[in-house]
């Protein structure tokens, strides 16, 4: 047996101890949201791994939770029959947490200690909040199966070090024990306490005990244990019999979000598949939405015993930001993340709620616009990777894609694709668009002045993701997608204009040889009417835009020279036209293409020859 051991904690752990002791203080309570929490997970896992071996009950299958206190001694106690843990199970659980995790945790403090206090549970580190209210905190744990001998106490005053030794207990499970400071004396109250469970953890599927109070007339309080939780799986329930605060408390508990969920979507299904889904819409983003290896997914019951966190079989990808839980009635209690990719229960599952989240988002985008535009600001741009993944539901998706538009002022994606459509001119068959690095490049685009003269409405794309959906979304609604920054542009009016300006031919073909090896082509263009020159990418070519993603990314791509398109009605054009001196066109042809790539976005090879050429020129 290993005789007591004091130890360090982690460095990152005491940045969040120090954290939660001396400046979470405003919102106290949620201590014993996330203690009753990790209790919850501890029977989960009992249950879970009870399936495969039953002696792991050791004849207590009545798995709940207690929650006590002692004036005398200032404390307060959670205990849980759950699976408890061994000497390095505490060390690990107690005393480290993951690197990735304690830098997110702090990189997205706000400094409002009301919404920092909420990020405790969703960084998994919620054991910590006992720090807030108490100077020591013991736990008492034996895990499922191991000596009585074995058991492990683990004491800590939240300064930097713990102690860890072997205990005798005889019962499984965990108990921890919080002595409580002086300010924070007022929780030793039994109807702050059950005030508390019941607002934060009046849905957890176990039974939240404490002892039960004495009624008038009874001189002495009986030791008899009472349930103050509901311990009813919410989404058991009917619809009608739950309401929408009921709702909302359950989201929260479930996501540790201190937000309300933007929308939610509630089906019992029955017939080949019998099954329960849960889906929320968070109001904003979790913190580690665009992190690769982060997992996203719904929890994963089975006939109401739960199975695992994060099941992503249940959404694509792009549907990562859903939160909720799926109840299978279907489905072996033994699965594994490995038999649901193979199940074509889970593919008729996966498609019903893919289904049913686009169909609650699109109902919100028309009956609640406001409401939807706050979605998309914080989920627009994970939903346009749709298309990409889901080609059976790119219609479904793009329904409800916004983007920013030359018919506004502003920056804000709120233009669908249907809004485009009904302003669409009587003869135009295409939806116009352009891709830059940011909003005011696209806004600012030389390949606008055409389309802005007749008044035609462009889509204004500057995500990094955009490139990527035009690829995949190459029409809508009958309608064609097209970049106005690739090939030519097809107004038959347009067109018959750029014959009368046969005369600079001869300059556009000087101008080619000069540019050989920067430019595919040179070419008069009517899509111009105040600059005097631009680049295009050829029609079948990457877009400019792609081009430097990609290679942003050291990816290898085709080596696709732009097109310079010249305007030949623009006065430096025509000066250009009328000089004779070989060496000095030469100079102006050059100077004009990089001002093309420097005005579409673009870097220059060599931007200090750039600028000694134009102060040449400006010299002369």
């Amino acid at each position: 047996m290993t005789d007591s051991k004091t130890m360090g904690f982690q460095a990152e752990v005491k940045q969040i101890l120090n954290l939660v002791i001396h400046s979470l203080y405003s919102n106290k309570e949620i201590f014993l949201r996330e203690l009753i929490s990790n209790a919850s997970d501890a029977l989960d896992k009992l249950r879970f791994l009870g399936l495969s071996d039953a002696k792991l009950y050791e004849n207590d299958s009545d798995l709940k939770i207690n929650v006590s206190y002692n004036e005398a001694l200032k404390t307060i106690t959670i205990t849980d029959n759950g699976i408890g843990m061994n000497w390095d199970e505490a060390v690990q659980n107690l005393g480290t947490i993951a690197k990735s995790g304690t830098k997110e945790f702090l990189s997205h403090l706000t400094g409002e200690q009301s919404k920092d206090s909420h990020l405790i549970g969703q960084f998994g580190v919620g054991f910590y909040s006992a720090f807030i209210v108490a100077d020591k905190v013991t736990v008492l744990s034996r895990k499922a199966l191991a000596p009585a001998a074995e058991a492990i106490k683990w004491v800590s005053n939240g300064e930097g070090e713990f102690s860890i030794e072997h205990c005798a207990r005889e019962t499984r499970g965990t108990e921890i024990i919080l002595h409580l400071r002086e300010d924070s004396l007022d929780f030793l109250s039994d109807w702050r306490i059950r005030g508390i469970i019941t607002k934060y953890s009046d849905h957890i599927a176990w039974p939240i005990c404490m002892k039960k109070l004495a009624t008038a007339g009874e001189e002495n309080v009986v030791d008899e244990m009472e349930t103050i939780n509901k311990a009813t799986a919410l989404w058991t329930l009917n619809k009608s019999e739950i309401t929408e605060e009921e709702y909302q408390s359950f989201y929260q508990s479930l996501t540790h979000d201190f937000q309300n969920p933007l929308a939610w979507s509630h089906n019992h299904v029955e017939g080949k598949q019998h099954y329960i889904s849960l889906l929320y819409i968070p109001e904003t983003a979790p913190f580690d939405l665009w992190q690769q290896d982060a997992k996203h997914g719904l929890k994963l019951y089975v006939k109401r015993v739960f199975i695992m966190d994060d099941a992503t079989q249940f959404l694509p990808r792009y549907l990562r930001f859903v939160k909720g839980i799926i109840d299978a009635s279907d489905l072996p209690l033994n699965v594994s993340r490995e038999i649901l990719q193979e199940n074509k229960q889970v593919d008729a599952i996966r498609a019903a709620c893919t289904k049913r989240t686009l169909s609650m988002l699109e109902k919100m985008s028309t009956s609640q616009p406001e409401l939807y535009q706050k979605f998309w600001e914080n989920f627009g741009n994970v939903l346009k990777e749709g298309p990409m993944e889901d080609y059976a539901h790119k219609e479904s998706i793009a329904k409800l894609l916004r983007f920013a538009s030359t018919n506004q002022q502003t920056s804000s994606q709120n233009v669908s694709l249907d809004d485009y459509i009904s302003r669409m001119q009587e003869s135009q068959d295409k939806i116009y668009y352009i891709t830059a690095n940011s909003y005011n490049a696209a806004k600012t685009s030389p390949h606008l002045e055409i389309f802005q003269q007749k008044g035609i409405e462009v889509l204004l794309m500057s995500d990094r993701v955009d490139e990527w959906l035009v690829g995949y979304l190459s029409e809508y609604a009958g309608k064609k997608l097209q970049s106005i920054a690739k090939g030519k542009v097809d107004f038959p009016e347009e067109a018959e204009k750029s014959e009368d300006f046969a005369e600079m031919l001869p300059m556009v073909e000087q101008m080619k040889q000069i540019l050989q090896n920067d430019a595919k082509e040179v070419r008069i263009t009517t899509r111009l009417t105040q600059s005097p020159a631009c680049i295009v990418a050829d029609e079948h070519d990457l877009g400019l835009e792609m081009q430097r993603i990609l290679k942003a990314t050291g990816q290898e791509i085709p080596d696709a020279k732009p097109i310079l398109e010249i305007n030949p009605q623009h006065l430096l054009i025509k000066k250009m036209h009328q000089i004779n001196d070989d060496e000095l066109f030469s100079e102006w042809t050059k100077m004009m293409f990089e001002q093309a790539v420097l005005a579409e976005g673009g870097n220059l090879d060599n931007p200090a020859a750039y600028v000694a050429r134009v102060n040449a020129l400006l010299a002369q």
